[in-house]
């Protein structure tokens, strides 16, 4: 108890993203879509429901994990997080390539300063932080749904895959986020739908 309350009593929970595949479609944002179903994003961009902000926290109190799965328990509940229930709850597929600072394998011609500037309204502009603000729209629409405002260097590698069809591994993604949770205090709570779904 004492452990829940140190971890999690300044963390915030970021609001969770519900997108309308239909919109998508009615606002002509085709590539948008195909990168999302490229990606197989589709039932996880659209995941929504009640969450319980309590019970998310409790999870990720009570969370640990090995290589390929999370475990947690939840009210005397023991949770499994395979890649079944990835499948089934969020229609991810632990397959494609794992990114991360470490492993840039089929990325080498990666570079975050250009890519960033590619995607920005206007290119010329002088920035030390990566905001979503400033990009185009296909862009802007696929950080928000998949990332957060301010990208980090992995968020950057994230979106030049999701704009240059480069098949991603999302649980990983996803996986690697919920466990920075636990070690980081200044990380907030991101995918709480899902979770709550888990739980």
């Amino acid at each position: 108890m004492e452990e829940y309350h140190k971890e999690y009593n300044r963390k915030e929970i970021i609001a969770p993203k519900v997108l309308r595949m239909l919109w998508l479609k009615k606002e002509k944002l085709d590539e948008v879509r195909e990168a999302l179903k490229f990606q197989r994003l589709e039932k996880f961009a659209r995941l929504s429901g009640n969450i319980y902000p309590a019970l998310v926290e409790v999870f990720l109190t009570n969370m640990w994990y090995d290589e390929n799965t999370i475990y947690s328990q939840v009210k005397g509940v023991d949770i499994c997080i395979n890649d079944e229930v990835w499948l089934v709850i969020g229609g991810l597929v632990n397959a494609g390539i794992p990114l991360g600072r470490s492993n840039t394998v089929g990325l080498e011609e990666f570079n975050k300063v250009q890519f960033f500037k590619s995607c920005l309204r206007n290119p010329n502009t002088e920035s030390r932080s990566y905001y979503v603000g400033g990009l185009v729209v296909t862009p802007r629409i696929l950080a928000f749904i998949v990332i957060h405002v301010v990208l980090t260097e992995e968020d950057l590698m994230l979106m030049y895959c999701l704009m240059g069809r480069i098949k991603v591994n999302q649980v990983i993604v996803i996986q690697e986020h919920i466990i920075k949770i636990r070690r980081k205090i200044e990380y907030r709570i991101p995918y709480v739908v899902l979770i709550s779904h888990f739980i």
